[in-house]
């Protein structure tokens, strides 16, 4: 690496710890203090709750919680699925795009439903400005909005003493997208337009490139959603090649606002979270774990891309976008898999086999190194709780966090929602590659045919999104099992974790007495590293073992697949 690569890398995680602690602290004033807000946002909020019938103030139990978040959910799977099956015979089409086929349609509602934009398809063909906007862009706010919002109960359940409610669903969700969805997005939107990004409603233009052949140059209302896919770590694109298509991503600059977008409100949480709990060491433990889980990866991918392939004599181009180079195409890759995003600017099934493996090894662990708005800050108190049990078991005492004891009906909700994704996520690869329907769609055979399909499964699995290529996704086979992967990896975590909120909510805090294994220590920092690792590496070690590890010791032997 040059001095000019190492600036690089130091653009991209210094706004990690510049940024993260005021963009937190404000966004405890929106959720717990939102009489400290201007006015005219008071009013505007307000307004919202009068159209839709809602009193803010009401504080609902875990199950009202979930009930009246699952119903919403449920009415944004529906309105993108009608939209894409009729967007033929509606307005702002000016490309006349068919509607999508029913498997495609379902498969596409679910992902932007849960926050994983997997897409079967290429949006500059296949989806009209309509869809685009009033879809699947409308669905990256309130699915992020949604994820923000059940973390807000887990964190709540865990702050208040002997309470029955964990805050209003409808209330949170509201202030997370009018409050800091929406102004964040309206400024990197506003930075992405100025450097290229493009935003209209024209219709596609032909042009005659130098050679004299013919191009067809999409256009459309990209920048308000890209900003909006980066902020939210929806993922997915306007186009179908994501963010290394030029009119998505222009310039360096363009490059560096997208990226630094990708991890800026995960990492806000985090001291979200410390505000909520009255304890900023809490929550410097949190983030210096998942620091820490980041730079690990970053080194492994970035060395892995730098040292390349000895059968191809050193670094691989192939499938990275020359404008931004390996390092930011490795920059990317793990920083889009560390959140819960999904969109790309290089092609991983070119990435070396370790290198492809740092990102799909991100999602293995939970998508929890930042993890997605709200989605890796309760994917990470899951861990915590986790190892808070196994620490009490090591010093002979009950365990505890934060004042309050965990029991076993506590373990078995956590114990579930870490284990529910993963084991549909190995179930739904080894049917895949036993069944024809699932070889089918394979580009390539041994160890790298198996990353395809895993790496596709535990993309949806997590609510990442991000394709390693060379899988034919768009199937009526791939787009119903990566849908039920998608809902399980949604839902399978959400349920337990509010059933958690609601179980903890209802102790008592009491002080920690002497011998308590304190939780805001460096040693607690080793020990849930430890633990994520482990949990990681048990679940996943065996198939990684057939697929990017056997594929890494060929490679070093001279053999490519």
């Amino acid at each position: 690496m040059n001095n000019y690569n190492l600036l690089e890398v130091g653009a991209a995680l210094l706004p990690l710890l510049v940024f993260a602690v005021p963009l937190g602290r404000y966004m405890h004033g929106v959720y717990e203090m939102p009489g400290t807000l201007p006015r005219p946002l008071r009013a505007l909020e307000t307004l919202v709750y009068k159209l839709g019938g809602v009193d803010p103030n009401h504080d609902m139990d875990w199950k009202e919680y979930l009930l009246c978040l699952v119903w919403f959910n449920l009415f944004g799977f529906l309105a993108v699925f009608a939209l894409q099956l009729f967007q033929a015979s509606l307005p702002l089409n000016p490309q006349h795009l068919p509607g999508t086929s029913w498997h495609l349609a379902f498969n596409t509602a679910v992902s932007f439903m849960t926050n994983t934009n997997w897409q079967s398809y290429a949006g500059e063909s296949g989806m009209s400005y309509l869809v685009q906007m009033l879809g699947l862009t409308v669905q990256n706010f309130v699915s992020a909005a949604t994820g923000m919002a059940a973390a807000l109960a887990l964190v709540r359940g865990l702050a208040r003493p002997m309470a029955n409610g964990l805050g209003n669903f409808w209330a949170d969700t509201v202030r997370g997208t009018l409050f800091i969805l929406l102004p964040l997005s309206v400024i990197v939107a506003t930075v992405l337009i100025w450097q290229g990004v493009a935003q209209n409603l024209d219709a596609y233009v032909d042009a005659t490139t130098l050679e004299g052949a013919k191009q067809t140059i999409p256009m459309g209302p990209a920048a308000s959603q890209i900003a909006i896919k980066q902020l939210g770590t929806n993922g997915g694109g306007f186009f179908g090649v994501n963010s290394a298509h030029p009119l998505e991503n222009p310039t360096p600059l363009s490059n560096w606002v997208e990226l630094v977008s990708l991890l800026l409100i995960p990492a806000a949480f985090i001291f979200t979270f410390g505000e909520m709990v009255k304890n900023r060491r809490q929550a410097w433990t949190l983030y210096l774990v998942m620091f820490s889980l980041l730079c690990a990866g970053l080194a492994i991918g970035l060395w892995a891309e730098l040292r390349g392939s000895p059968a191809l004599g050193g670094p691989v181009w192939e499938g990275k976008e020359t404008r931004f180079g390996i390092v930011g195409s490795a920059l990317w890759a793990v920083f889009t898999t560390a959140a819960s995003n999904g969109s790309v600017n290089a092609m991983l099934s070119s990435f070396t086999p370790a290198g492809g493996a740092v990102p799909m090894v991100n999602m293995m662990l939970g998508e929890v190194v930042f993890g997605g708005v709200g989605a890796g800050l309760y994917g990470m108190l899951l861990f915590v709780l986790l190892t808070v049990f196994l620490a009490g078991l090591m010093v002979g005492r009950s365990p505890e966090y934060l004042g309050k004891k965990l029991d076993s009906r506590d373990m078995r909700l956590v114990i579930l929602g870490l284990i529910l994704p993963s084991l549909f996520i190995l179930l739904a690869t080894g049917i895949s590659l036993a069944i024809p329907a699932g070889r089918a769609s394979l580009a390539d055979v041994g160890p790298h045919g198996l990353s395809e399909a895993l790496y596709a499964f535990v993309s949806a699995g997590n609510n990442n999104g991000s394709a390693f290529a060379g899988l034919s996704a768009n199937t009526p086979y791939y787009n119903i099992m990566l849908g039920l992967a998608m809902l399980v990896g949604r839902f399978g975590i959400i349920v337990p974790v509010l059933a958690v909120a609601g179980n903890m909510a209802g102790k008592k805090k009491s002080p920690a007495g002497p011998g308590a294994f304190a939780t805001d220590t460096p040693l607690f920092a080793l020990l849930l590293i430890g633990v994520i690792l482990i949990v990681g590496g048990l679940t996943y070690l065996p198939v990684l073992s057939l697929g990017p590890i056997a594929e890494q010791i060929l490679m070093l032997r001279g053999l490519a697949f």
